[in-house]
């Protein structure tokens, strides 16, 4: 059976290549997905509809990621999210193609091969700055 990290590692390079299929099929279909700044969302099919709308809205790559093992099937990510602001999301500043990269952090957990956990965390004052479009 495949490692925490391993599975964490693989998780993170689909997300990169934007082989969502493949970022997907690590996922339990019960996955729990905690939002930052929102609710948590439990299964599968919400997750692939909240990066349905994620990918709709923004183009982002992970940069300088750093998994560490928690034991227990626990692994902590850290990274920075370099992306491109493609259309306005909500009540959130307007899309204008704004690039941003700003630092995040991640927590998964990990039974019985798939991720049954996936918690991120950033800055969201920091990110409306880095897309702030002054005049």
């Amino acid at each position: 059976m495949a490692t925490s990290i391993k599975i964490a590692d693989s998780y993170y390079t689909a997300f990169n290549k934007k082989n969502w299929s493949e970022m997907l099929s690590h996922l339990s279909p019960q996955v729990s997905h905690e939002l930052n700044q929102g609710e948590t969302q439990v299964g599968s099919d919400l997750f692939k509809k909240f990066m349905d709308h994620m990918n709709e809205c923004y183009d982002e790559f992970l940069e300088d990621i750093v998994l560490f093992d928690g034991g227990d099937g626990r692994v902590a990510a850290e990274f920075f999210v370099k992306g491109k602001y493609l259309k306005t999301d909500g009540k959130l500043p307007e899309a204008q193609g704004q690039t941003y990269r700003i630092r995040a952090g991640a927590f998964l957990e990990v039974h019985q091969g798939k991720i049954t956990r996936v918690t991120t965390y950033y800055n969201l004052p920091e990110w409306i700055k880095a897309v702030q479009v002054t005049s």
